[in-house]
């Protein structure tokens, strides 16, 4: 009954029009199955807000607060993570109910002692512009929309319910993240305002809001259960059960937040939803996004393709999110309150979004990457070293290498203006000399030790990339040490290269390998790769694929071993990455570090077999449903992928430009660029049998790369692709290629 309601469901989101638009195709609830960890609510464009429902955390598969083989709702939060492998936010839960005034959640297994509430797939709505729901067990309904830095509820209880209220709760959040101190006060009958201070994976966040109600409301404070008496509190456990007049049933909030200050949160309401018209804002909501998602139009017969594409495209563009107010003020991560003249963002999962979504935003977001430049700039001045992983006001340092680097060298080398690039030079070159994770040894020795160091070849082949990304902007800016140093240190994965076994191996201080070599076994962040194998990681060399394919004897060796990844056993060991998923032998879609792998027989001459692989992925690892990520989707990077490989092209290396072509599934695209130019993708005699690109042309001339330059794209044009079923596997020759 439960899959009925939600197909039902997803034929209304994404039923097909002549007149749709790209919004209408994206369907929110893919990702939020499985362990795909999306959000499921209600944002704009990179919003500094996401509004939406929580469930009572139960877990892994819990970390964005809600999962979709859920039954029961606990309130409406104002942060959310999109497809992270960690839990935080979740903060300011608004709840309504009705009955005996409570103050707890209640319990997974028995809910009676408390305000949750059970709620059903049928009665449950969600589109990018507003979500809805039944709390089935009040009988109240709830809609939720939202602009840049506000979130609009509207609450309809029933008619004859008695004892209405919506409990603001300031002790709760998801997963990990725990409350420090936390502050609630009513101003007057139709303002309430406060803050919520926590730690978690991110150290010492700070969430300030104020909430305005349509109608006049009273308000009891409790610190957790016990009352007590005054209009502020201020402890650790603060909660605020709001109370309705009794004739009141339908009632709005408009929830303004800000990482500064309370007077900043009431500000940002003014500005942004100054009205308290909720269908104009849910309408303003959806042309935003519908701005944004038609910047790629695409044509192909196949909905499903279409519905994945777009809702990809809306994952992708939901952070990194807005850090700022709308007077530009924002807090650093050294705590001090900023004004900027430049837009302010955090949530930076850069181990998993350098790879491709920061490469997809230079395309389609243009606009915006001077400013994530800037903030990643300006971290760096506060904390003394560059973003690993920035979430509200604090580095988590969660995974391995300092992955801003091949980003914002990215972003020089491929001529982006509106941020200084000798200090971004500067922080890049400081923050790689620095002795974060490893990096000290990588300066003494030329490589990590791995009886110093766990993930030692991770980081060392990470740090490789990044490296590399240094050398080509110093030479860019005529810094010739520099390069030559940066340079060396980019060919180092060598160093971990045993050419005995033909795997990168964990090499000890002594110069010896560690003993006991798997290359297939894997446990979990505690050996000598990131959640990965030897298998997996044998291939992270984006920035010198023709090196690697030397290490391993050249292009036959290369190809035979790249055959035996993709039929190997899928065993990894009982100690495996939970995140190591989406198994095509040793092959983890589902993980990042193998996102680039399939486009690698492009190097050695067999560019037919890249298409092969993509098409299989692409058909047959992303789907149209719930559970339709393999993995977590990681801050965009798992439906970054998607858009570019349903395009055709991939961006192996993240820092040179370059795109390796695979296997389009779309029958044309058009993408808006700026200046009014536009970049169209034509792909004839596509279909299912049809996998194999037969030729290309780039505005009509034959063309006989395997790639295509970002240059070419940014000039706009035409790139047309004929396809075929049979492998054409004389089209691209290595010889030919640089």
């Amino acid at each position: 009954m439960r899959i009925l309601a939600y197909l039902t469901l997803a034929i209304l989101i994404t039923g097909c029009s002549s007149t749709n638009q790209e919004s209408d195709y994206v369907n929110t609830f893919i990702g939020t199955g499985g362990h795909g960890h999306t959000f499921l609510g209600v944002s704009t464009p990179f919003g500094g807000i996401q509004v939406g429902p929580n469930n009572f955390n139960k877990g892994w598969d819990w970390c964005s607060g809600y999962h979709f083989s859920d039954s029961i709702l606990v309130g409406f939060s104002h942060l959310h993570l999109n497809g992270t492998g960690c839990s935080d936010t979740g903060d300011i839960i608004f709840m309504p109910y009705t009955g005996v005034e409570k103050t707890q959640l209640g319990q997974q297994d028995d809910i009676t002692d408390g305000y949750a509430s059970l709620y059903s797939k049928g009665h449950e709505q969600s589109d990018v512009s507003r979500y809805k729901v039944l709390l089935e067990t009040y009988g109240i309904d709830v809609e939720l929309t939202s602009s840049d830095r506000v979130a609009f509820h509207k609450y309809k209880f029933p008619a004859d319910s008695q004892n209405k209220f919506i409990m603001i709760n300031l002790k709760d959040a998801n997963g990990d993240d725990r409350v420090t101190e936390s502050f609630l006060e009513q101003v007057n009958d139709t303002v309430v305002r406060g803050y919520r201070f926590s730690t978690g994976w991110a150290k010492a966040q700070q969430i300030y809001f104020t909430a305005i109600f349509s109608e006049p409301v009273g308000i009891k404070l409790y610190d957790d259960t016990c009352f007590v008496e005054g209009k502020s509190l201020k402890n650790k456990y603060v909660k605020g059960n709001v109370s309705l007049q009794q004739e009141t049933t339908d009632i709005s909030i408009k929830v303004g937040i800000s990482p500064v200050s309370m007077e900043n949160a009431y500000r940002n309401i003014n500005q942004e939803i100054p009205h308290w018209n909720f269908e104009r804002t849910v309408s303003e909501n959806r042309e935003r996004w519908n701005e944004e998602l038609s910047k790629v139009k695409i044509e192909t017969p196949d909905d499903n393709i279409k519905t994945i594409f777009y809702t990809s495209l809306y994952h992708a563009f939901l952070q990194p999110i807005i850090f700022n107010d709308c007077n530009n003020d924002y807090r650093g991560t050294d705590k001090k309150v900023y004004n900027s003249d430049f837009t302010n963002y955090t949530v930076f999962s850069l181990w998993d979004t350098y790879r491709a979504a920061h490469p997809l935003y230079t395309i389609l977001q243009q606009e915006r990457v001077p400013d994530f430049i800037n903030s990643m700039l300006k971290i760096y001045e506060q904390q003394g070293r560059l973003p690993v992983w920035h979430l509200y006001g604090s580095d988590t340092n969660e995974m391995i290498g300092i992955q801003s680097v091949p980003v914002i060298a990215d972003a020089i080398l491929k001529g982006f203006e509106g941020f200084d690039h000798e200090e971004a030079y500067k922080a890049m070159k400081e923050s790689m000399l620095s002795d974060y994770k490893g990096l000290q040894w990588l300066k003494e020795l030329g490589y990590i030790p791995a009886d110093k160091e766990i993930e030692s070849v991770a980081k060392g082949l990470e740090y490789a990339i990044a490296d590399w990304g240094i050398s080509q902007v110093s030479k860019k800016l005529g810094k010739a040490d520099d390069y030559e140093y940066f340079n060396n240190r980019a060919k180092g994965y060598v160093n971990y290269w045993d050419n005995g076994s033909k795997f990168f191996r964990g090499r000890r201080i002594d110069g010896s390998w560690e003993a006991n070599f798997d290359p297939v076994n894997s446990t979990h962040r505690n050996d000598a790769y990131c959640e990965g194998n030897a298998w997996q990681y044998l291939w992270l060399v984006p920035h010198d694929v023709d090196g690697l394919i030397s290490l391993m004897g050249g292009r036959e060796g290369f190809i035979s071993k790249l055959d035996s990844l993709f039929i190997l056993d899928s065993d990894l060991g009982e100690n495996a990455s939970p995140d190591i998923s989406g198994l095509i032998g040793q092959y983890a879609h589902g993980n990042e570090p193998s996102h680039h792998i399939a486009y690698l027989y492009a190097f050695a001459g067999e560019q037919w077999k890249t298409a092969e692989k993509i098409d299989y992925i692409l058909h047959n690892l992303y789907k149209n449903a719930p559970d339709g990520l393999q993995g977590n989707e990681d801050c965009g990077q798992m439906s970054a992928w998607y858009v570019f490989s349903a395009l055709g092209f991939y961006p192996v290396n993240p820092s040179d430009g370059k795109y390796v072509f695979g296997r389009p599934i779309i029958d044309k695209a058009t993408i808006k660029l700026d200046s009014d130019k536009t970049f169209t993708i034509t792909v004839l005699n596509n279909s299912m049998k049809n996998k194999y690109i037969q030729s290309v042309k780039l505005n009509g001339k034959n063309y006989n790369k395997f790639y295509i330059n970002h240059a070419d794209i940014m000039h706009g044009g035409e790139l047309t692709f004929e396809m075929g079923e049979k492998p054409n596997k004389t089209l691209f020759s290595p010889e030919t290629q640089y």
